[in-house]
């Protein structure tokens, strides 16, 4: 058997010298990859492991959640940076020739350069029977809304021309007002305010309303804000109909007003110089500026709610910084301002007398001389921007609605906010969705960033309270945190009912002693009765005189 063996070793021998040496050392390297491939795999993150196998992650689920918020966020961001594609048109601006002043360029020159659909926003209504008029623009900026004070209401799809509905109510109009939508707007009269809808047809007949002068739609809160002349702040819940708060001001007749459409708070003027901001959550006045040494004549503010501009008996225009309510610019015209309108890309109108005068960024460089003016027959009655065009709505006394373009409106607008193309069915799903999102009132502050905000007095008295209650500070320690464990026992359900199981532990001592603190009060308490009965049934020598 031996030499069997032997011969055996000297085969295996002559097999491996029968290789050459480039195979012995293939055959070497493959043996060495599966270990290299494990070293790499696990050193990969930097992270060297005994086992050289990678820890099983904890908390897959939220891993998976903040990947995808992280790819929601990233997309956002990238969304955001092509919006810039999908506004193309530009403002546009008036320019003139070589030494030609833009105030001097007339709206019959700018009617004839500009295109025929712009040129056909510039037109002339002679309305000489029942005037003066008030004028109110819808929010999409389509409608046009017409109040003479001799009872003349009408309303009017202006781009087209097309007459809506026309009534006479037979009695004086103060003010008119679109609603949230084309379909209803308010109009105060002589006595109360009424709201009819888009055909002319009375819907409501509001007596609580009395006496009201200037109306301020709230269109994100579907509030009416009305200012009588009895002194009275009132605000209307358009949706269900209710009067949410009224509010006696207590400065006499109410007839300047206007909203600031970034907090809705209400602006009003008063005859003592003076200018208040209201919210329907408090009776007084949240702020109270002195900013002229006559009465306030006009007052406006711009969309973004930081600049307050105002005119008044003392022939200025003060432009304010609302944030710091302090004074930035101050122009004297020398027949003072009557009206003041301010566009959407910060171009400020002001009536003096018969002549309409437009100015660039008031509030940024001094202004010398107005970017466009524009004259009237009579003088100027009110101006109201139309949004998102090119378009100031101006009443002359002389009962004349001239509508003139001043490349002011704002080009690029929110379709899911105010579409003027939107169709009947698109207009009701819109405000069925508006009414969904509807904001209380109680949410109207002055500073709006406040609401994400937390309020730190009420947190601590809320838990003083609470812990008072309990006889224990819940969050004077640590809570216990469930160690995590395999198998799907680490599950919501699971640590929720570990915590629960000893919750009560850290506080046993604690509660134990508050318990015996109440018996022993309440012991107290029944022997202190006790007492009181015992010395109460007591027999006395008067006793025989009670019958």
């Amino acid at each position: 058997q031996e030499p069997r063996e032997e011969e055996k070793d000297g085969n295996k021998v002559g097999k491996d010298e029968g290789r050459t040496e480039s195979a012995l050392q293939q055959e070497q390297h493959t043996k060495l990859k599966p270990r290299k491939r494990k070293q790499e795999e696990a050193g990969s993150d930097g992270k060297e492991f005994i086992s050289g196998v990678r820890p099983r992650p904890k908390h897959r689920k939220l891993r998976d959640m903040i990947v995808r918020s992280d790819e929601a966020s990233e997309m956002a961001q990238k969304q955001a940076a092509r919006l810039d594609l999908l506004l193309p048109e530009d403002a546009g601006f008036l320019e003139g020739d070589e030494d030609e002043d833009t105030c001097t360029i007339s709206q019959e020159d700018i009617a004839d350069a500009v295109d025929i659909t712009s040129g056909a926003k510039y037109f002339n209504l002679k309305l000489s029977q029942f005037g003066p008029y008030r004028l109110d623009y819808s929010k999409t900026g389509r409608h046009l809304l017409l109040g003479g004070r001799r009872g003349h209401v009408a309303c009017i799809d202006w781009q087209s021309k097309q007459l809506m509905c026309e009534i006479n109510v037979m009695e004086s109009v103060n003010d008119v007002k679109w609603l949230h939508s084309e379909t209803m707007y308010a109009v105060a009269q002589k006595k109360w305010l009424h709201i009819y809808d888009s055909n002319g047809i009375e819907l409501h007949c509001i007596r609580k309303f009395n006496d009201v002068l200037r109306m301020q739609f709230l269109p994100y809160h579907f509030l009416l804000a009305t200012a009588s002349a009895t002194s009275f702040l009132q605000y209307l819940d358009v949706s269900v109909g209710k009067e949410v708060a009224a509010i006696c001001t207590k400065t006499g007749r109410l007839d300047v007003m206007c909203q600031n459409p970034h907090n809705a708070i209400i602006h009003l003027g008063h005859p003592n110089g003076t200018v208040t901001l209201w919210s329907p959550n408090q009776k007084e006045a949240l702020v109270k500026m002195l900013c002229h040494q006559g009465g306030v004549r006009s007052v406006a503010v711009d969309k973004t709610g930081t600049y307050m501009v105002t005119s008044g008996m003392d022939k200025k225009v003060k432009v304010y910084d609302i944030r710091t309510f302090k004074p930035l610019k101050s122009y004297f015209l020398p027949a003072g301002a009557s009206c003041l309108s301010l566009s959407h890309r910060g171009l400020l109108s002001a009536a003096t007398g018969d002549i309409v005068q437009v100015y660039k960024d008031v509030w940024s460089t001094p202004v010398t001389k107005p970017y466009m003016a524009h004259r009237v027959r009579g003088t100027v009655w009110g101006l109201h921007y139309c949004p998102f065009e090119d378009v100031l709505g101006q009443i002359g006394q002389g009962q004349n609605i001239h509508v003139h373009i001043t490349c002011a409106g704002e080009p690029n607008f929110d379709a899911l906010d105010a579409n003027p193309y939107r169709s009947a069915k698109q207009r009701q799903e819109w405000e069925v969705k508006a009414l969904l999102e509807k904001i209380q009132p109680e949410l109207i502050s002055l500073n709006p960033n406040e609401l994400g905000q937390v309020d730190h007095t009420t947190f601590q008295q809320r838990h003083q309270d609470r812990v008072q209650a309990l006889g224990f500070d819940p969050l004077a320690k640590d809570r216990f945190t469930p160690k995590y464990k395999k198998k799907g026992r680490s599950s919501a359900g699971n640590i929720e009912r570990r915590k629960k199981q000893v919750a009560h532990e850290d506080q046993r001592d604690i509660i134990r002693q508050t318990v015996e603190d109440k018996m022993k009060m309440e012991k107290e308490r029944q022997e202190k009765e006790k007492k009181k009965a015992e010395l109460s049934g007591q027999k006395s020598a008067l006793d025989r005189f009670k019958k």
